[in-house]
């Protein structure tokens, strides 16, 4: 068997459970259409509890339709633009969903952007209406844009009645570092405000065909590893997809009996598509958390019994040694998942001793809709994010080239399968790059280096980005990472390659000690640790000390950052 039938025979799905299909069926469905069934059917259900406040599906959809009806009005129509800079709150799921049904598009931003950064989103989305946190308004003023809405809404607007005094709740953390726009300046600048929306409108709003396949249903934007972020092109059909292979993948979820904890971004695609949209169009209740607060999570965890955990590696690393987290039972969740950033083994080692629990790896991107891969529920293996998603194919090829590698060598991996996004908004070039033709099909480079073994599990070396060159051989920096973890002393870690004419490369790792080995650890005993463990070639040549590292929007070490500031330096 040559190289590339060896992944197109798809060996994982001999893993896969019994009661999994190996395909998935997309219905030919917008996502609007979809929750409007599943709030038919589970009318009376709470769709989300907000800091103890329940909106039932019927209260939800109600409340979806209003706004919907509100945007038309406002002159919103049919693949316009909606931005969203919200956090989590129940503002984010209605205004999400109103702007999909009557067919415009949404653009969700983060809460923690520049002004600049947000004037470039809103730009080049073509936004024209804007739903905005008072909070977060003022940095939308500084953008400087002329929008032709703009919806002002609070968190407090959908709180019980003894949370709207905020006191020391989470939420009250949040307004204590913000400013709220006074009502004279609110009027002055001709803002509209959500709830005055929602009262004013019936939950009429006009039928709009959607066609699933073209429809554009999400521009979320991606990092923006070198120069400014750029936006996915998601459609319902994307959309619908990943749906129909989450549930079949995980097919022990029951429809309309299950509890999540909904604390991830919503404007991330992990917490947008994989805990939001999954929940919603399953009938799902969702414990929204504006802010992961982790005495708040873990104390709904238990007071609602949830069955499912959606978390990052740095949520895991807190919670192995956090004094509450044996207050859950997590024996008893049906899923505790990882996403966005490789677990460390020691993590997984010191979880599984103190929760006697397993921790399900997962890979995804924003490009594919979120997940790919995922471990099967009944045979993860240690050190790999999984196999394929149903409906999906997997391949390894060279990095710098087309042709597949054979089994168990690294490579940059590529996909195929119907939740891959149509390409990068306004972007044909970077488009050309990514999305390109294997034997008449579209497959998606995703700049990871990473190798399958012969069972069909995929293994993470590292972004082909942060593969580091040094005097001609090649080290991953992720497995520097790991080597320093393993020491007793060091907290977090980030390794990036300083340019060097003599040798291309040099390894520098920025490290953060234990509080208690502050001042008391040197460099050179780092590299001592190193030296045992890695070939010399991999041995940081320097060793920076940090009380903190930068990190993503959602909590990984940004290497980025970092390798900009170490090239400046």
């Amino acid at each position: 068997m040559n190289a590339k039938d060896a992944y197109l025979s798809k060996p994982w799905l001999k893993h896969y459970p019994g009661e999994v299909s190996p395909t998935v069926d997309v219905p030919a469905q917008s996502i609007p259409d979809i929750f409007d069934e599943v709030a038919e059917k589970f009318g009376n259900k709470s769709a989300m509890i907000f800091y103890g406040k329940k909106i039932s599906y019927t209260k939800l959809k109600e409340l979806i339709d209003r706004f919907a009806t509100a945007l038309v009005d406002l002159g919103v129509k049919k693949d316009d633009t909606v931005a969203l800079y919200l956090l989590n709150c129940p503002q984010f799921i209605i205004a999400y969903f109103a702007a999909l049904k009557i067919g415009a598009k949404v653009t969700p931003i983060s809460p923690v952007y520049t002004s600049h950064e947000i004037r470039h989103q809103i730009q080049d989305s073509d936004a024209t209406t804007l739903v905005c946190l008072d909070i977060l308004y003022d940095n939308v003023e500084k953008a400087g844009l002329a929008l032709t809405n703009v919806i002002l809404t609070s968190v407090a607007e959908y709180l019980p009645a003894v949370r709207r005094l905020l006191g020391k709740s989470a939420v009250g953390k949040i307004y204590s570092e913000m400013q709220v726009p006074a009502s004279a300046h609110r009027d002055k600048k001709g803002l509209l405000h959500f709830q005055d929306l929602i009262r004013q409108y019936p939950p009429q709003p006009p039928r709009v065909s959607i066609e699933p396949e073209r429809d554009i249903a999400a521009l979320p934007y991606t990092g923006g590893t070198t120069g400014l972020p750029k936006a996915a092109i998601l459609t319902h059909s994307n959309m619908v997809a990943m749906q129909a292979q989450i549930r079949t993948f995980w097919p022990f979820f029951e429809e309309g009996n299950e509890l999540v904890m909904a604390f991830l971004p919503f404007f991330h695609i992990y917490g947008q598509v994989v805990v939001m949209l999954a929940s919603l169009v399953q009938g799902f209740t969702m414990v929204l958390f504006t802010t992961p607060d982790i005495d708040d999570i873990l104390s709904a965890m238990e007071r609602y019994q949830a069955s499912g955990f959606y978390g990052v590696p740095t949520m895991f690393e807190y919670l192995k040694e956090y004094e509450k987290t044996d207050r859950v039972n997590w024996k008893r969740l049906k899923l505790i998942a990882c996403g966005a950033d490789t677990l460390h083994e020691s993590t997984i080692e010191a979880w599984e001793k103190r929760t006697e629990s397993q921790i399900f790896e997962g890979y995804g991107m924003t490009e594919t809709t979120g997940v790919s891969h995922s471990s099967p529920y009944q045979r993860p293996k240690r050190g790999s994010f999984g196999v394929p998603l149903p409906g999906m194919k997997a391949a390894i090829i060279e990095h710098e080239g087309t042709d597949f590698m054979p089994l168990g060598e690294v490579g940059e991996m590529i996909l195929n399968g119907p939740n891959i996004m149509q390409g990068y908004w306004k972007r044909e070039e970077e488009t050309g790059e990514s999305l390109i033709d294997i034997d008449g099909e579209k497959w998606l480079r995703t700049g990871d280096l990473v190798k399958m073994d012969e069972d069909g599990y995929f293994f993470f070396f590292d972004r082909k980005r942060d593969l580091i060159k040094y005097k001609g051989y090649s080290v991953f920096a992720r497995h520097v990472e790991e080597v320093l973890y393993q020491h007793p002393q060091i907290k977090a870690a980030g390794v990036v390659g300083v340019p060097d004419p003599r040798v291309g490369n040099i390894i520098k790792a920025y490290v953060i000690l234990e509080s208690e080995a502050r001042g008391k650890i040197s460099e050179e005993e780092v590299k001592a640790f190193c030296k045992e463990n890695l070939a010399d070639y991999k041995v940081p040549k320097i060793i920076e000390f940090r009380g903190e590292l930068p990190k993503t929007d959602v909590g990984k070490v940004s290497r980025r950052e970092l390798r900009e500031e170490a090239e400046e330096s």
